[in-house]
């Protein structure tokens, strides 16, 4: 029996803003209804307590309830350190200027790749992961997100379909290929996607090099949703965001867990309904994260970003304190979702299996402690 027919036959059975972003700052300067303090949290249901490699973790300035997440399970600093330095040096390369190689090494995605997977000591490999991610990120807030940088939401749908070109290049079409060429030379963040997927491609296998490229394309999808919703300025419901961000979240760097790690989660494994699922569960829980993490990053943005928390607050009409306590819980549930899912999958015979889901639960872990930490999200005094 195949490893697909002995996962199918093993899991057989069912499974498991709005209107303007004035309003909400205005709402994130008022107080909460119901103040909620840490004293007011209500203890942690004891059956999810007994497992010691998830926990309820405090997060941000300790006034709204814990996050129930993984455990980090190596904090190596010097490692993450070494990661940032090789990145920082490589960011050059791609043509970013001194202010924004520095901008990229104070946020750190060394450390979050050092973080996010605990079973790679290589930092080389771990620069696999660094530089995407970066490149991402640098797509996201040039593109998309950040207007101060110059992101314009009209313009991001062509340019997207650039970077799609840059990670995935299309075969030559003569003189209509020159322009396409000059231009993906030309942009420090289309020559950053390009160099990180090459890089990818000395490590992994031409699946899971696909597998990271389509993976990022539907990501772009979500992307020209959230710029239509900005330039038109009817932010949607919280259920229509989320219905994007389940594939616009770290789904998209968790699928690199393998490569990092050496091995190769065959296809039908990891494209397996059960597996996708508990993938995607991990990818949104450690969204929600960075949701909960930008809230005040976002509202200094004339045009701030979607966000879970800000679209609750606008559906529900209640406190940024309310929404973040709902965002909280919701969070908490897709993990234990997560944490039945990996149990119910413990009983498939793949070791590559066993160890790509430890790797969702590591990267969840490492990715809280990353958030936590990182200059990026660090909370500002309100005033």
């Amino acid at each position: 029996m195949t490893e697909h027919g002995a996962l199918a036959t093993l899991l057989a059975g069912p499974s498991g803003l709005g209107t303007s972003a004035a309003r909400l700052a205005a709402r994130l300067a008022q107080p909460p209804a119901v103040p909620l303090v840490a004293e007011e949290i209500p203890p942690p249901p004891e059956e999810l307590s007994l497992d010691p490699a998830y926990a309820f973790r405090p997060w941000g300035d300790g006034s709204a309830p814990p996050l129930y997440c993984p455990v980090t399970e190596r904090i190596n600093d010097p490692l993450g350190e070494e990661v940032d330095r090789r990145l920082i040096a490589w960011a050059g390369e791609c043509g970013f200027d001194k202010e924004e190689c520095e901008q990229i090494g104070k946020a750190g995605f060394g450390r979050l790749v050092m973080l996010a997977h605990p079973d790679c000591e290589d930092p080389d490999r771990l620069l696999i992961s660094a530089k995407l991610n970066a490149a991402w990120w640098a797509a996201d807030d040039l593109y998309a997100d950040d207007t101060s940088l110059g992101a314009v939401p009209a313009e991001l749908p062509p340019k997207l379909a650039l970077a799609m070109a840059a990670m995935d290049p299309v075969p030559s079409l003569g003189e209509f290929s020159h322009d396409l060429d000059k231009t993906l030379r030309g942009d420090r963040v289309l020559v950053a996607l390009n160099s990180a997927t090459d890089f990818l491609r000395r490590s992994g296998t031409p699946a899971q090099v696909q597998r990271v490229c389509y993976s990022t394309f539907a990501m772009f999808v979500s992307w020209t949703a959230y710029a239509a919703w900005r330039h038109s300025g009817k932010y949607p419901p919280a259920w229509e965001y989320l219905a994007a961000r389940q594939h616009d979240s770290f789904y998209t760097s968790m699928t690199l867990i393998d490569v990092l790690g050496g091995y190769e989660l065959t296809s039908n494994l990891y494209y397996d309904p059960r597996v996708r699922e508990a993938a995607i569960q991990a990818g949104t829980a450690a969204v929600l994260v960075n949701d909960v993490h930008s809230v005040a990053k976002d509202l200094e943005d004339e045009s701030p970003p979607c966000n879970t928390v800000l679209l609750i607050a606008d559906d529900r009409k209640c406190t940024i304190e309310e929404a973040t306590a709902i965002t909280v819980e919701l969070h908490n549930d897709v993990v234990r979702d997560f944490q039945a899912a990996h149990e119910k999958l413990s009983g498939v015979p793949s070791l590559e299996l066993h160890r790509f889901m430890r790797g969702l639960r590591g990267w969840m872990g490492g990715g809280f402690e990353w958030h936590s930490t990182s200059p990026r999200y660090r909370t500002k005094p309100r005033n």
